[in-house]
């Protein structure tokens, strides 16, 4: 079986390429992180700072009342579209599992509860954007969402909670066409991720 990635730099320490950004460690050893090729080699500090040259104005919240695991995977898509932010709203420990180690690379936040975050929101001015199957909510598809927001996701058992529903400007919801009542909170936010991304890419 292939081992994912590189292995060390061809030609030895000699070969090696000039610049900062390198870790002589995985030039050494090889890297077999989960990057793209681009930064093959280059050192975790390195790939955030370039990171935080291209970030997007979109933020990312969880409501973590469940110690949900699709958090992880959240704050993986997260970092696949270059958030500026991921926030965590409620319990500060989660599983970091589901993430494959791209909360590393991605500002994570943590806020105690609902309102502390719209608090912190209101003074950036941004756009709160609920995503859920709630009553009152409007279809995410053709709905115009602002370019500075924050979508926010609740947990996969309760959804959204009435204190975070009250701090969103809109709450929209993904319309389905099978016989469930409602998909993976993971898969809704890169699917509103996404909705975001064709609009202000």
């Amino acid at each position: 079986m292939t081992r994912p990635g590189v292995g060390p730099w061809p030609g030895g320490e000699e070969a090696w390429p000039e610049g900062e950004h390198y870790d002589r460690r995985l030039l050494a050893e090889g890297d077999r992180r989960n990057v793209a090729d681009h930064y093959r080699y280059w050192s975790l500090e390195a790939i955030k700072a370039d990171l935080d040259r291209v970030r997007r104005p979109l933020h990312v919240a969880i409501e973590n009342l469940d110690h949900d695991f699709n958090i992880g995977s959240i704050v993986r898509t997260a970092n696949a579209f270059a958030v500026a932010e991921v926030h965590i709203v409620g319990r500060r420990r989660w599983n970091r599992r589901g993430a494959m180690v791209t909360d590393r690379y991605q500002h994570v936040r943590h806020h105690e509860d609902a309102d502390a975050f719209g608090a912190w929101i209101a003074s950036r001015g941004l756009t709160l954007v609920g995503i859920d199957n709630i009553d009152g909510s409007v279809p995410l598809e053709g709905a115009d969402l602002a370019r500075d927001a924050a979508l926010v996701f609740g947990s996969e058992a309760r959804g959204l909670s009435d204190a975070m529903v009250a701090q969103c400007a809109v709450v929209h919801h993904i319309t389905q066409y099978g016989s469930t009542r409602s998909i993976n909170v993971g898969a809704a936010a890169g699917i509103a991720m996404w909705a975001w991304s064709i609009q202000h890419t």
